[in-house]
């Protein structure tokens, strides 16, 4: 088995400097980890343990504990990155790691993965803060960053959370936790902006070469590698927007810094599941103007590609620029008809589908409908049964029945099979999300008794959320009043 020797030490993880710190330090710091007081591990996630090539045996120790809590540094340094990006729609020159660091990277058979602890300490881009992360927010980006996976869409992953006794201040105190977080890249959209901004040029377009040559090797053939290279990302970035309204997914925090260079789901802070369906449903309580309300998350998108297609314009002729972000719209409209005709169960492609589905969102509006409540019922309508159980969920049932006529009448037009179409919905319409208010319970057992139960029950119906799994039935129950209501913020 692969060991990485420190001293006298061997540390069951095959852990090499990461592909970035052969970069010049013009893009990153090197940083040392400041270890948490009594750190112990709280949980881990098997699927992203099985990704990157390794057993249990080989993370749960206590010399690879004390390696990721710095206790005793890896033969290299970690890393912080720096980067700008803006921020609620206003640029900030200067941002950076302030609290996560590249520990380094692990090869499983050809595929490279960084390493990345959030919570691990200072950096020169902490900007006075502790650059630690508290339990309630770790806990929340280590269930959501599997439960998105889970769902098929594009994130990075969480391998592992580490909880301690040390106490962190935020509003009040708090647990300090870490998570140790998992991606072929780290690098973001405000990764350009900081040396468009300060006018590296050079070091710009050495930073587009490393992420073709490592990430998107198709583009090096093109006749413009850059303009390719940009085209892939905004397709990416479109299709995931597209992922996250087909969800209900909520980010509410999609500041250019947020944005991954690799379209993956990228910092999870303040978000949310749609519970009822509201379109403009705003799950950061720090976001007063609604920039990132769910429904503005696709028009934010493109507001963000067309930040960093400002930042490789150095490369890239501005004809060019426009016709690539051009292709935004019609990519995100394609791929979210697309998906959502896989959660309506049609099998084909039909002029009207955009009206059928519109005039269903706007009744699940009006009527305040659970959006993933009703698309799993929906999985069992039947052409010519009992629809109580979905009907019943609209207080204007007669509004509804109209729609589902006309819905009966497009599955018989292409001979829908009840049980046919049940079972490939079924795979689409998740049974279980991660409800703020399922996270929330989690988040106080383990605050408060140090159990992390919760956090692992979550964790295994979160990763094959599309099984009935009988035993957490709770899970899928239509969430109380209060837990409707709960406020996230950015504090973390």
């Amino acid at each position: 088995m692969p060991t990485t020797a420190i001293g006298m030490i061997n540390v069951n993880l095959p852990l090499r400097p990461t592909r970035f710190a052969a970069l010049s330090e013009t893009f990153y710091s090197p940083v040392r980890i400041l270890p948490l007081r009594t750190a112990r591990w709280a949980a881990f996630s098997p699927s992203t343990v099985a990704l990157l090539g390794l057993d249990m045996r080989q993370l749960n120790s206590g010399n690879t504990l004390d390696l990721c809590n710095g206790i005793f540094p890896a033969p290299f340094p970690a890393l912080a990155m720096v980067y700008s990006g803006h921020q609620f729609g206003s640029y900030n020159p200067r941002l950076g790691d302030g609290r996560a660091m590249l520990l380094g990277e692990i090869d499983n058979a050809g595929q490279c993965f960084e390493i990345q602890l959030k919570g691990a300490g200072p950096t020169p881009y902490s900007r006075q803060g502790d650059g630690r992360a508290v339990l309630r927010s770790s806990i929340r980006e280590f269930l959501c960053s599997e439960a998105m996976h889970g769902l098929g869409i594009p994130t990075t992953r969480a391998l592992a959370l580490i909880t301690s006794n040390e106490q962190v201040y935020r509003e009040e105190l708090e647990t300090g936790a870490m998570v140790m977080r998992v991606s072929p890249s780290h690098i973001r959209f405000g990764s350009f902006e900081y040396f468009f901004d300060t006018q590296q040029h050079e070091a710009l377009q050495q930073l587009a070469d490393f992420v073709i040559d490592n990430h998107y090797p198709t583009a090096r053939s093109a006749e413009n590698p850059y303009a390719d290279f940009l085209q892939q990302i905004v397709t990416r970035t479109a299709k995931l927007m597209a992922h996250w309204q087909s969800a209900g997914f909520a980010h509410g925090v999609m500041n250019t810094d947020n944005m991954s260079i690799l379209g993956e789901t990228f910092d999870y802070g303040p978000f949310g599941f749609l519970d009822e369906y509201n379109p403009q449903f705003i799950c950061n309580h720090s976001d007063h103007t609604g920039r990132y309300a769910f429904d503005q998350q696709p028009s934010i998108g493109l507001w963000n590609c067309n930040a960093l297609a400002h930042a490789l314009s150095p490369l890239i002729p501005i004809d060019n620029l426009r016709e690539i972000l051009s292709t935004y719209q019609p990519t995100i409209e394609q791929h979210y008809l697309q998906l959502m005709r896989a959660k309506l169960g049609l099998q084909t492609l039909q002029e009207a589908d955009s009206m059928l589905l519109g005039q269903l969102l706007t009744l699940m509006q009006q009527a305040q409908v659970d959006y993933t409540i009703f698309f799993r019922r929906l999985c069992d309508f039947s052409l010519s049964g009992d629809n109580s159980a979905i009907r019943d969920l609209f207080i204007d049932r007669e509004s509804f029945d109209r729609w589902g006529n006309q819905y009966i009448a497009r599955l018989v037009a292409e001979n829908s099979n009840d049980t046919e179409r049940c079972t490939q919905m079924k795979s689409v319409n998740p049974k279980f999300i991660l409800r703020n208010y399922l996270a929330q319970q989690a988040i106080e057992l383990a605050q408060k008794q140090q159990d992390f139960t919760e956090v692992k029950n979550l964790l295994h119906v979160l990763q094959n959320p599309f099984a009935e799994h009988p035993d957490f039935e709770r899970y899928a129950a239509f969430p109380p009043d209060w837990g409707k209501h709960l406020e996230i913020s950015c504090s973390s």
